[in-house]
């Protein structure tokens, strides 16, 4: 199998290089490896931690633990990889104490012996999931301490499967594993891996320390100016289909921020708004419009600050986005129908301020639901942010006692 392996990684590789003639993001995953070594710093008689992450979703998974740790032992060299262009691109908007951020070499096996052999990591941490093997066992045998945190893991995942005996080699190469929750343990316990924890998910901790360092907008603040506003996060079509015809109808103040800001995504939402709207690039500090679109990067996190309830997009794709990062704020947040891959989704549910909707009369009685009952919805989900915080501290604990 681990033959089939290297064979299935070398076709990944010839098919990135390929790709990279016409498509942007792959010619970023080609040449960002390409460069990676002539950029390495000396770390030399240094303490590496190293931290992969697949993406920036997990890197805000994996940075409370990375600052904790660098907090606590300043010392120490610590290196995060990323396997995907879009890590390594807006990985710098986050505060964080990363002493070197490159991407992770393809895994074959000469490439993770030589990447190995120059970081020479203590200890290694794989944030949630995505196991490169090769890395993994070249770690192993150099003799760094292994670790996955804030893991989740699904019987639809290929360590479950009947083929996938190699895959659960690799996991057994790990120290510990740090799971997010209780099925996830099981799951690694029914393939005979008993050195879990059920440590929760450190994204909770990430929000949280989010709000407390949040500088507030001020040109959204003069937007909103503490009326009731509906918040529309990372937006995709298939969201804006159901969301927007209801915006029309609404009384309330209201910010879209879609998940691509190009001209054309914007232009699409704008020909369908049939109530004053104003573009965030285009505005100054007073707004005086009912609609507040968010078309540049990095302006969302400041606007939950200042919602009333939140409609979270990528729900109808598989893919939804960060649902956390409302619910830290106490307001009801409702998405799109496709969330198993998202164990919070159902947990906001079940703690009764998360909403998943299908259509435009599902997406409004939430509103109303919400509205009618507004005090409650944000009580629960504020005691729901406080009762799963601390994972952090946890992992951190086990590992450095």
């Amino acid at each position: 199998m681990h033959v089939l392996y290297n064979i299935g990684i070398g076709f990944i590789g010839i098919g990135m290089r390929l790709a990279a003639i016409f498509n942007p993001k792959a010619k970023e995953w080609r040449d960002g490896r390409r460069e990676m070594y002539a950029t390495f710093p000396d770390i030399n008689g240094q303490s590496v931690v190293w931290f992969h992450c697949a993406s920036l979703g997990e890197f805000d998974q994996g940075l409370p633990l990375m600052n904790k740790i660098k907090s606590e032992n300043p010392s120490i060299f610590l290196l995060v990889t990323f396997f995907s262009p879009s890590g390594m691109k807006y990985y710098q908007k986050r505060e964080h104490q990363a002493d070197f951020v490159t991407y992770i070499p393809l895994d074959t096996v000469s490439n993770a012996k030589k990447f190995i052999e120059t970081i020479r990591p203590k200890q290694v941490f794989f944030v949630k999931y995505e196991f490169w093997s090769n890395h993994i066992l070249a770690a192993k045998n150099y003799g760094a301490e292994l670790y996955n945190v804030s893991g989740i893991f699904r019987p639809s995942h290929r360590f479950f499967k009947w083929y996938g005996q190699f895959f659960r080699s690799t996991l057994r190469q790990f120290n510990w594993f740090f799971v997010q929750n209780e099925a996830s343990q099981e799951l690694l316990k029914s393939i005979g891996i008993n050195n879990t924890t059920v440590t929760g998910d450190s994204r909770f901790d990430k929000v949280i320390d989010n709000k407390t360092r949040l500088i507030k907008n001020k040109k959204i603040a003069s937007f909103c100016n503490d009326e009731v506003v509906f918040i529309v996060g990372s937006s995709w079509p298939k969201d804006e289909k159901i969301v927007l015809p209801i915006i029309n109808k609404m009384q309330c103040k209201v910010i879209i921020a879609p998940h691509n800001v190009d001209e054309k995504h914007v232009h699409g939402i704008t020909e369908q708004l049939k109530r004053p709207f104003s573009r965030y690039s285009e505005t100054t500090e007073h707004i005086n419009s009912d609609i507040l679109i968010l078309d540049t990067i990095g302006q969302l996190s400041s606007a939950y600050a200042f919602g009333s309830y939140a409609y979270i997009g990528g729900g109808f794709s598989g893919n939804l986005h960060n649902i956390l990062e409302p619910a830290v704020f106490g307001m009801g947040v409702i998405y799109g129908p496709e969330h198993n891959k998202f164990p919070e989704a159902q947990q906001f549910i079940e703690s009764g301020f998360g909403f998943s909707v299908s259509s435009e009369d599902e997406l409004s009685h939430a509103i109303n639901t919400i509205s009618t009952s507004k005090e409650a919805v944000d009580t629960k989900a504020m005691q729901f942010i406080e009762q799963n915080k601390g994972a952090t501290n946890r992992i951190y604990s086990a590992v450095y006692s």
